[in-house]
């Protein structure tokens, strides 16, 4: 008969260090590890995005996918990629006073980049 792997169970030593805490003191701590987790990766999602995602929120802002691909190679060739290109197009609505998918068309159509190239400029935020 073959016999079972045993199996060194060490959890008793494991736990030693929070074996006397709280249900209240587990919670937070598991929140607090859980933070330490996940914050990194919030900050990975602030501050990188690529093509595909920006597509996507273009897409989610009313325009199409034949629409949204060009408009996000037009921000990428102006270096603005950082910045989104929902929010290029957001600044550009809100600024010259229009609706949002009438600012991308016009965007698409070539119009309004040195307003957007100034705008984000002035800012320092190229």
């Amino acid at each position: 008969m073959k016999k079972l792997l045993e199996r060194d169970d060490d959890f008793l030593l494991r736990r030693n260090h929070i074996k006397n805490l709280s249900d209240e003191e587990l919670k937070n701590k598991f929140w607090k590890l859980s933070g330490e987790i996940v914050d990194p990766m919030i900050d990975l999602a602030r501050t990188h995005t690529t093509p595909s995602i920006e597509r996507s929120v273009l897409i989610r802002m009313g325009f199409s996918s034949l629409e949204a691909k060009p408009l996000v190679e037009m921000v990428l060739d102006r270096g603005l990629i950082g910045k989104g290109a929902g929010h290029v197009v957001y600044v550009v609505s809100k600024e010259k006073n229009m609706a949002v998918r009438d600012a991308g068309l016009e965007l698409l159509d070539g119009k309004h980049w040195d307003f957007v190239l100034d705008y984000f400029n002035k800012r320092g935020e190229k």
